[in-house]
């Protein structure tokens, strides 16, 4: 069990969104808990589901958070869990984005883990998170195996998300770097 004071806590405000994040560093291992509020007045799509595409491999059950996609580069490790644009060239079987609905005043929770040792010697980590206004034109019903269901996104929302993103975590530090 960590203690307390080893988890580090940040909150990102967005336009019609809070999300509220805690890193939990142990080793190569970094636990990430969240929650994502609807602040705004309209529905909210959250792109923190993964896609269709995963769901129907079976690497995914629907509903669930998959690991983030990653990317390192000289500034650090950036985690992201957002709609992605339709792949060139456009594959059999699309990665159609996947994304909880969530009503104004309500808040969502998860969590996922990431395994820092696929990208040996970063120091800094941040995470993304995509949202969007929910469209009821645009956005489909899914199969939901789990407790939130989930929504087929248009690749469009890749352009028009909102990432909402946290500063800079020092991993050895274990705290997040001022803005």
């Amino acid at each position: 069990m960590h203690e307390e004071d080893q988890v580090a806590r940040t909150t990102v405000e967005g336009d019609g969104a809070r999300l509220e994040v805690a890193f939990d560093p142990d080793g190569s291992a970094l636990a990430v808990r969240y929650r994502i509020s609807n602040t705004g007045t309209g529905p909210l799509a959250v792109f923190d589901r993964g896609d269709r595409h995963a769901v129907l491999t079976k690497r995914l059950v629907a509903g669930e958070v998959p690991p983030p996609r990653f990317e390192a580069d000289a500034a650090g490790l950036v985690l992201t869990h957002a709609a992605r644009a339709l792949p060139r060239p456009t594959p059999t079987v699309p990665p159609v984005p996947l994304a909880a609905k969530l009503a104004p005043g309500e808040a969502l929770d998860g969590a996922f883990a990431f395994d820092l040792s696929l990208a040996p010697g970063t120091g800094r980590v941040r995470w993304c998170l995509g949202v969007a206004p929910f469209d009821d034109d645009g956005f489909q019903a899914s199969d939901s195996a789990g407790e939130i269901p989930v929504w087929t996104a248009p690749f469009e929302m890749a352009e028009m998300q909102q990432r909402l993103c946290t500063p800079w975590f020092d991993v050895a530090a274990g705290t997040f770097e001022a803005s």
